[in-house]
């Protein structure tokens, strides 16, 4: 659904410049092996970490790896995970300054604190689809800007708008990914970088200025962010939502990615709840409060139940027209 990236002319002014390890450096990465204790299916467990087909972070290569490019407390990283679906032993390897990082919390990344037999289905199509994935767990990055901003970009506009926005800024004021990447990859900018992206840069890319306010105003306090993926749901959403323009829809997009969080709903979304709806009571049209009546069954385990449901892929006929791409030279 995303367009080509289209290289953008100099910005005006001056502003920081990529680092990094070009692709393909010298292999010194560092390896771990982790057996859980379940079956694991790597690329549906980490599949809500990628910002549509040509994310610059993220890699799904043809042997089923999954690539990731990180910014850690420790410094840049890039992580290399393999599990085949049904399998119970994933094997890792990491390159750059957070590569110990990565690999130290490879169990928490692929739902080693999860727990999903705490998930009792109560309608046939949920216990048919945990049936038929058994290696679905719940992604815990414990990084939430890295899921905060695209989850911020995203809000208002189409998919493939904000996965474009997120590909042009990552590419251009990102760092290249260390290690030998089968593909170019970047590192998202360090908060300090976010913020001095000039607004013609921000415009260029598709971003309003309500959006990218929000992005300048968590960059600014990132640290006290972060310490959110250490919290429980409640206290976690209540840190996101000190910060103006960032609601209950980000804030549940971004914890179901940073705190493996499985209570989080997304609320105020465009088509959830007509999916859910049509999944779980044959209804075409259902709205926010529908969608979590049909969901109260699963109080502890909404999320889980919504990504049983998206696996299925039971969807109601479409009837409206598409959303509109967003002009925001008019807003």
């Amino acid at each position: 659904m995303a367009g080509r990236y289209l290289p953008r002319p100099a910005p005006r002014g001056p502003v920081p410049q990529p680092r990094g390890a070009a692709a393909g450096a010298e292999d010194t990465g560092s390896d771990r092996t982790w057996r859980a204790p379940g079956p694991l299916d790597v690329p549906l467990i980490l599949g809500p970490l990628r910002r549509g087909a040509g994310d610059p972070t993220y890699h799904l290569a043809a042997d089923g790896a999954v690539w990731r490019a990180s910014r850690t407390p420790q410094g840049p990283g890039t992580l290399r995970v393999a599990a085949g679906a049904g399998a119970e032993e994933a094997g890792a390897r990491a390159w750059g300054p957070g590569a110990e990082w990565l690999l130290d919390r490879l169990p928490e990344l692929l739902g080693g604190t999860d727990d999903p037999d705490a998930f009792v289905p109560r309608h046939r199509l949920l216990a048919v689809a945990r049936s038929r994935r058994p290696g679905l767990r719940l992604v815990r990055t414990g990084l939430v800007l890295e899921s905060l901003i695209p989850s911020v970009l995203e809000q208002k506009v189409t998919t493939a708008e904000a996965y474009r926005a997120w590909r042009l800024l990552v590419r251009q004021y990102g760092e290249r990914a260390p290690g030998p990447c089968p593909v170019p990859m970047h590192v998202m900018p360090e908060p300090a970088v976010w913020a001095r992206i000039p607004s013609w840069e921000w415009h260029g890319a598709g971003v309003d200025a309500k959006r990218s306010a929000t992005v300048l105003r968590a960059v600014r306090v990132a640290r006290r962010l972060e310490e959110a993926a250490g919290m429980g749901l409640p206290e976690a959403s209540a840190r996101l939502g000190l910060i103006p323009g960032i609601g209950p829809w980000t804030t549940a997009e971004t914890l179901q990615r940073t705190n493996g969080a499985a209570d989080a709903v997304t609320v105020g979304d465009l088509h959830l709840p007509g999916v859910v709806g049509y999944a779980l009571a044959g209804e075409r049209e259902a709205d926010d409060a529908r969608m979590l009546e049909l969901l109260e069954p699963y109080e502890g385990q909404r999320h889980r139940a919504v990504r049983l449901v998206l696996t299925t892929g039971r969807t109601p006929p479409r009837r409206a027209p598409k959303m509109r791409k967003t002009n925001i030279a008019t807003l």
